[in-house]
């Protein structure tokens, strides 16, 4: 198996989540689940996500097979005497199934969401106590994208892959760029431009593994360093911004929470298959 960036995604950004985005962004009742139109999306994010490598994209896969199982008994022509009670009702338990599970991680969400707004409210008002406690135990992975969703951002990069001519038959698997030097390109450019839409840093790349490096880079500032999105039209072009002026991210040193990938280009393979069988 080819080595790669490693991503892995928190709690709150499993398939249930990805679901729950596109149920607001189709601006439907979760009750009402469009099957067939959501399935679509779904696994246009799933390519995404597969591209990007993350650890989780076997729940991801679970949820994909179920939509798509649904998809297929509701789209597809059946004669009406093969329609019986028990097939009829095959297909309600799984759909129901699948709402009741996607309100109960709304409603599960919702009141994190609610949690962490009063934690926020409360920082505001003893700020004093909080800037005194020591940085070194804050973890990385605690921190939240601002503004725009991490869902926003893989539609994003799905629409620029699907304008793309990715090329994936290079000789060099893997482009063996740390992301952290992304990362510092990245950073240099936002702050010496103020703002850069998030096309921008794809234009003319078509190697897959560096879109994946700059888009994984692009999330770490996000969500590690105090860098900001912005979305000014709905699903539309999305900005990336530097920190806010005091928040001391903007000389702090960048590291990144990704295992990095190992490059691998095919005479390095043959020679080590060849001392293999030399030994």
């Amino acid at each position: 198996m080819e080595a790669g960036y490693r991503v892995k995604l928190d709690l709150y950004c499993g398939p249930l989540d990805l679901l729950l985005y596109l149920v607001r962004r189709n601006e439907v009742d979760i009750l009402e689940l469009p099957i067939a139109a959501i399935t679509n999306q779904f696994l246009e994010y799933l390519e995404v996500l597969i591209m990007i490598d993350i650890d989780e994209i076997g729940d991801f896969l679970v949820t994909a097979s179920t939509l798509i199982e649904l998809k297929s008994r509701l789209v597809l022509p059946r004669p009406e005497e093969h329609l019986d009670e028990e097939e009829t009702e095959i297909e309600d338990e799984m759909s129901s199934a699948l709402v009741q599970r996607l309100l109960e991680y709304k409603r599960f969400k919702d009141a994190s969401q609610l949690l962490q707004e009063k934690a926020a409210l409360w920082q505001e008002r003893y700020s004093r106590l909080n800037s005194e406690r020591p940085r070194r135990g804050r973890k990385p992975s605690d921190d939240l994208i601002k503004e725009v969703e991490l869902w926003d951002l893989v539609s994003a990069l799905s629409r620029l892959l699907r304008v793309k001519q990715i090329d994936t038959k290079s000789k060099i698997k893997y482009d063996d760029t740390p992301i952290s030097v992304f990362m510092e390109r990245i950073r240099d450019r936002v702050i010496a431009e103020g703002e850069v839409r998030f096309s921008d840093f794809f234009e003319g790349i078509k190697d897959r593994s560096r879109i994946t490096g700059i888009f994984l880079a692009i999330l770490e500032l996000l969500r590690h360093h105090q860098f900001r999105a912005n979305q000014p039209v709905e699903y539309g072009e999305i900005w990336i911004l530097p920190p806010l002026e005091g928040t001391g991210e903007l000389d702090a040193p960048l590291e990144s929470s990704f295992v990095e990938p190992v490059a691998e280009d095919e005479d390095d393979k043959e020679e080590q298959q060849h001392e293999e069988k030399a030994a």
